[in-house]
């Protein structure tokens, strides 16, 4: 495959990095981190091969939900900087070769934000229907607290206007009324700030949400909610062509196939959508020793449009949710990876990082980023998996996998100069803290994670198979083993995974010709059809495979 096929669609073998500014690295000594201290780490990026990075919120913000309750969706937070350190920061990652994409909270503001202070001062507010408004919680509306440990109802009773407002999730987050052809407007002149700005696309927030409509009282007279995201795709498209919509959809394969948009042409709504179902199906596999269980989310998993893409993850910025595996199936994952009940949240998920749900275990830890940079998809990393950081516990729910970055030893781990006590969280402690974890050690140990996950990544990028070819599992006469193949008309990757804590040989059967090593020299000769690839306890190997 001639990598200038590759290179208008780049997204479908792009390596994605997702952070948190105020966490990543604090350049003014505030203990914040902010716009400064980030672009002065664009060349880390650059160096582990990251080809684009995800923004978690940075707009103005009470701050009352890690920044996604938003009271201004065209400035900056004054503690992460201003407007011209953003720019600053997207034209030097441009420079070093690097798309930079944002979150796009379009499904609800905060309630100190102007429209929805002006929403409630009055009935009679232009602002009013920007929000969604009923005299008493109607039945028919929609369903399913998302955080039940703090909120019990997802209407907020308003006394001064006597009506009650929409909330999907926080009480202090009024959901935005999408049915309303002036939110539409808005939202699509929000992105077109930040397109001209240098963004290159948008992580579209809780999508199934904020298409939803149930709440309105003419809800069966609106149009398809989906229409509206073919409408901010095309905006996109006539704006910035290369730009993209990645979308957090979490359902079941079949209903995550409509946020694409049109199954036969190259998808006309969402470009990317995360595979959760995938995701967590990993997870089950892992706490069983067997792949089983991915092999069957992946035979399961369709494909999407021509031009579309999955994106592919270990774990995210939220919990680590497991809620579409039954409960039985939960509670084997539960068993194996977070016993304790401060570990998990929700009764769906776990508040953990992997290297210590894996008991530090390098081996299995290497083995699932091999599973993630091999699989079909589109790579995402969450800031800190690159070293192997921890959860902090002792951080209240989802927050506790959102700790300072860790760059070298000591109290302030590198991330700031400040006091720890004015840090937005306080730093991972332990045996997976910055003492023991963090970049400085591992930049230069070609045995650490990080080395690792530079490899991988070149490996990636190596063989553009991984992203564009056609996908099939391989049986190889063991659970334990998890072997595919992704094949274009020219080139086959051929990748290796043991489950497994003992040694095992992969009996294959394959084309006659050559396996050469990707991550290490090597290579085996396949004759007669079949080739016997030997395999250490929890161990990846990868081939590119020529005929």
């Amino acid at each position: 495959m001639r990598l200038t096929d590759t290179a208008d669609l780049w997204w479908k073998n792009a390596v994605i990095y997702c952070l948190d500014v105020e966490t990543f690295q604090d350049g003014n000594g505030d203990g914040c981190g902010d716009f400064v201290g980030l672009t002065q780490r664009i060349d880390y990026f650059a160096r582990l091969g990251v080809t684009c990075l995800w923004l978690m919120p940075f707009l103005p913000t009470p701050d009352r939900d890690d920044g996604y309750d938003i009271t201004d969706f065209y400035s900056v937070d004054p503690r992460l900087g201003t407007l011209g350190e953003f720019v600053e920061f997207v034209r030097t990652a441009r420079d070093r070769g690097l798309r930079v994409i944002a979150d796009l909270v379009v499904n609800h503001t905060s309630a100190e934000h102007p429209w929805f202070r002006s929403a409630r001062s009055s009935r009679e507010s232009p602002y009013r229907d920007w929000y969604v408004w009923r005299d008493e919680p109607p039945r028919d509306g929609p369903k399913g607290v998302v955080f039940p440990d703090k909120e019990d109802s997802l209407w907020e009773y308003d006394e001064n206007t006597d009506q009650y407002y929409l909330h999907r999730f926080y009480k202090h987050q009024p959901d935005l009324n999408v049915a309303n052809s002036a939110v539409r407007d808005e939202m699509a002149r929000v992105m077109g700030f930040w397109l001209q700005l240098g963004l290159s696309g948008f992580r579209v927030d809780a999508v199934p949400f904020f298409l939803e409509t149930a709440g309105n009282a003419d809800a069966h007279q609106l149009p398809d909610p989906h229409d509206y995201l073919v409408d901010l795709r095309a905006f996109l498209a006539r704006r910035q062509g290369e730009a993209v919509l990645l979308g957090e959809v979490n359902l079941p394969y079949k209903d995550t196939m409509a946020y694409y948009g049109d199954p036969e042409g190259v998808g006309d709504e969402l470009t990317m959508c995360f595979d959760f179902v995938g995701m967590q199906r990993m997870y089950l596999a892992l706490a069983r020793g067997s792949s089983a269980p991915l092999a069957e989310a992946l035979r399961e998993r369709p494909e999407p449009p021509r031009d579309a893409q999955w994106a592919t993850f270990v774990r995210n910025h939220d919990e680590l949710t497991l809620d579409k595996l039954t409960d039985d199936e939960r509670e084997e994952v539960f068993a194996a990876f977070g016993p304790s009940e401060d570990m998990q949240l929700y009764g769906r998920g776990l508040r953990r990082r992997l290297p210590p749900m894996l008991g530090g275990d390098m081996r299995r830890v290497k083995m699932v980023y091999s599973l993630l940079f091999s699989l079909p998809g589109t790579p995402v990393l969450f800031y800190g998996e690159e070293i192997g950081m921890g959860e902090n516990l002792a951080v209240e729910g989802r927050a506790a996998v959102r700790t300072p970055m860790q760059w070298e030893p000591g109290p302030g781990a590198g991330f700031s100069t400040a006091d720890p006590e004015r840090f937005p969280a306080p730093v991972t402690t332990g045996e997976f803290g910055p003492d023991e974890v963090n970049v400085r050690a591992q930049r230069r140990d070609p045995d650490s994670l990080l080395s690792w996950i530079k490899r991988l990544v070149e490996g990636y990028r190596e063989c553009p198979e991984l992203a564009w070819g056609e996908f099939e599992i391989i049986d190889a006469g063991d659970d334990a083993l998890f072997v595919h193949r992704c094949a274009t008309p020219d080139r086959a990757a051929v990748i290796v995974h043991n489950f497994s804590d003992r040694p095992l040989e992969a009996e294959l059967e394959l084309p006659d010709g050559t396996l050469d090593d990707v991550l290490v020299d090597g290579t085996l000769s396949v004759r007669g059809g079949r080739v016997t690839v030997p395999i250490e306890p929890f161990g990846c190997r990868w081939f590119r495979h020529s005929r």
